[in-house]
């Protein structure tokens, strides 16, 4: 029992420490696609206000804007290279560890004291797995959200050369931005309900055997 207690304290500090420095990474690309998104609608209101007299001014906003989203997928994709391997493993081990406490949690269901600790562990652990594919679900949204507004700006009456720019943007729209773990793993919130189910999927095995 002192062994299962340690192993379950130790896994939960790596993992919501891990889990932590991961959602302010991505946070942050979600405010650096959210900058991207301000800069573009800047730039045509800039345009529509002054008639091209800011022209310079409008194209280092679009140049800004691309920059910056550039650096934000940049970043996302240094961050999966990096940690694609922490990534799988605390994958591993949230699903093991949810199946584990699922089957403590039902041997102990006539005992209210024991049951309390695999319950508090199995709500930690569906929220950190709810939390983890939200976050990556932002980032696919607010990449998105960039081209959503490039779309609905004005950006036709710019001129050509600024127009290019704009369209350089629309091109990098047409693939969807996903986090992709080992090119299987897509992170999202559809993900997040098959890690849950399978955690569920596990704990059944796991119990019918027992039983």
């Amino acid at each position: 029992m002192l062994h299962a207690l340690a192993a379950n304290y130790i896994g939960c500090t790596a993992m919501i420490a891990t889990g932590t420095m991961l959602l302010a990474y991505l946070q942050h690309t979600c405010g650096m696609f959210n900058i991207a998104s301000y800069r573009i609608e800047q730039a045509i209101n800039i345009l529509q206000k002054d008639d091209l007299k800011n022209e310079s001014k409008i194209y280092k906003e679009i140049i800004y804007a691309v920059d910056i989203h550039r650096r934000a997928m940049e970043f996302t994709d240094f961050l999966i290279s990096n940690f694609e391997g922490s990534f799988f493993f605390l994958i591993a081990i949230g699903v093991t560890c949810l199946s584990l406490n699922l089957l403590q949690a039902a041997s102990y269901r006539d005992n209210i004291e024991q049951l309390i600790l695999p319950l508090l562990i199995i709500i930690i652990l569906y929220v950190y797995l709810f939390v983890s594919n939200w976050t990556a679900q932002e980032i696919t949204d607010h990449n998105e959200y960039v081209f959503a507004t490039v779309y609905n700006v004005q950006w036709y009456i710019a001129p050509l050369h600024i127009q290019k720019m704009m369209l350089f943007l629309l091109q990098r729209g047409t693939k969807a931005f996903h986090m992709i773990l080992g090119g299987i793993f897509v992170a999202s919130l559809e993900s997040a309900a098959t890690l849950m189910s399978t955690s569920i999927s596990y704990f059944t095995v796991l119990y019918s055997t027992k039983t």
